[in-house]
């Protein structure tokens, strides 16, 4: 089959487009044809090398599959031959206290299809069945694969963690990416005042159009001072953080008394200042967040099939074309998902 792959950690120059062997499909695993992979910075991570994070090479990268069943392993008993599936993309035991309490995503053993196994990038993938998903019919594969990571990281920082409730103020970060492109949405879905932040005008209109009710340029307009004009100096009751370094001491200082910021990342670096009279003083709570469980991503799925919630796709690209596509990531030029066509 052809693949992407890289063999050692580096620039996109270390993508190679290339012939691999089909994958090995066990017992209780589903081979998959890939229509379309949707990029996340965990693939960009990936291929740059996180310390203290053993990536096996060479690596696949790839979270956000959808397919068609080629195959199954002796033991599958849903899928079948031609199905048209999504991927939910986090594994773990399915044994221990947390799969069975339906908390999967905090598994000791938890992992992302991709990330520390070989994903999507390819013609084929093979993944256990209890991650398959029946795709909604009117979904194309490009859409599809638009949904699962993004939107299962959004609705569990919004939902699950920070638990936003109707009427709130909700401040959402770097609305062009995909995730926050989700959490505009699911925000706004819960009955929130959405405010959303991005670097272009461009950019805050297509915010706008996924329903933000305020929009701030943040590299014109300051982060915080913009929150407290909105809320006529009240601050925000939640804020939406993945930028990390960049944007963290003015998360916090953007937030109301009992606000709440949770993050699920840091694009922009680990380390973030914070004063911490403004943490006790505030009564602040500050959550994190890292993905989802399986039921989530199904809620989610259901709200994308009755057109409640819907993916955003910036571009896409041939599979062959990988290296194009991450480099559009890493520039920051797209707003919603970029997608790979096998």
């Amino acid at each position: 089959m052809k693949a992407v792959v890289f063999h050692e950690h580096g620039g996109i120059d270390k993508l190679r487009y290339e012939d691999r062997p089909e994958p090995v499909v066990r017992d209780n695993e589903v081979l998959v044809r890939v229509k379309a992979c949707a990029l996340n910075h965990l693939d960009i991570w990936a291929r740059i090398g996180l310390p203290g994070i053993q990536i096996p090479l060479p690596h696949i990268s790839g979270n956000d599959i959808c397919g068609e069943v080629v195959s199954t392993g002796r033991l599958v008993t849903r899928a079948r031959s031609g199905d048209a599936v999504i991927v939910s993309p986090g594994l773990s035991c399915g044994v221990c206290e947390y799969c069975l309490s339906g908390r999967d995503n905090m598994c000791r053993s938890y992992k992302i299809i991709g990330y520390l196994t070989d994903g999507g990038y390819a013609e084929l993938v093979s993944v256990p069945e209890v991650n398959i998903i029946p795709k909604p019919e009117w979904l194309k594969p490009e859409e599809a694969a638009a949904v699962p990571l993004v939107f299962m990281t959004a609705w569990h920082m919004l939902v699950t963690r920070a638990a936003v409730s109707p009427g709130e103020y909700a401040l959402i970060l770097g609305a062009g990416s995909g995730v926050g492109s989700a959490a505009i949405q699911i925000a706004k879905l819960l009955g929130a005042h959405v405010i959303a932040t991005a670097g272009s005008q461009e950019k805050l209109r297509l915010a706008r159009g996924l329903g933000a009710d305020d929009v701030i340029n943040h590299n014109e307009q300051d982060i915080t001072a913009e929150a407290r004009r909105i809320t006529e100096k009240r601050g925000v009751d939640v804020v939406f953080e993945h930028v990390g370094s960049a944007t963290w001491e003015k998360s916090v200082k953007a937030l109301a008394v009992g606000g709440r910021l949770v993050t699920c990342g840091a694009t922009t670096g680990y380390m973030g200042q914070t004063d911490i009279r403004y943490v006790y003083s505030r009564q602040l709570s500050i959550l994190g967040s890292y993905m989802a469980s399986k039921a989530e991503l199904l809620k989610v799925i259901e709200l994308v099939r009755q057109r409640r919630l819907k993916p955003v796709v910036d571009r896409i690209y041939s599979l062959a074309e990988a290296a194009r596509a991450q480099e559009r990531m890493e520039k920051r030029e797209h707003f919603g998902k970029i997608v790979l066509r096998p």
